[in-house]
């Protein structure tokens, strides 16, 4: 069976002799596919917070839907933490588009394994 997908590759110009390339799909079976934005601070634990941004995986737009989402946090304290998860459906906004809502917890790390909560909305699409 064929899915007929369309999108884009970048080209990774790391000189390492393992290079790679990011794909990014743009439609699925003929669903237009979109990502969003987020960002945040952490919760304070253990002496400091860290600072995280990333965009989310796609889905299809125009239905009910999530999107999964990975980041790493900012190096803070000799140690950074994983953040992963899905986000809560679409919320529509009024003059169009909508947002999603996302929280969790990082993994433990640090000399003191400890982790942190976070959450926030996503940009809007």
């Amino acid at each position: 069976m064929k899915i007929p997908v369309s999108g884009f590759v970048i080209h990774s110009n790391d000189s390492n002799s393992e290079h790679s390339h990011e794909l990014y799909l743009t439609s699925w079976d003929g669903r237009q596919l979109h990502t969003h934005h987020f960002a945040g601070v952490t919760s304070f634990n253990a002496g400091h917070d860290h600072q995280y941004a990333g965009m989310t995986e796609p889905a299809p737009s125009g239905v009910p839907h999530t999107h999964y989402y990975f980041t790493m946090t900012s190096f803070n304290d000799g140690h950074k933490h994983e953040i992963r998860g899905v986000t809560g459906p679409a919320i529509p906004l009024p003059g169009g588009g909508h947002y999603h809502q996302f929280h969790g917890v990082t993994t433990v790390n640090g000399s003191h394994p400890h982790s942190h909560r976070y959450s926030g909305n996503t940009s809007s699409s």
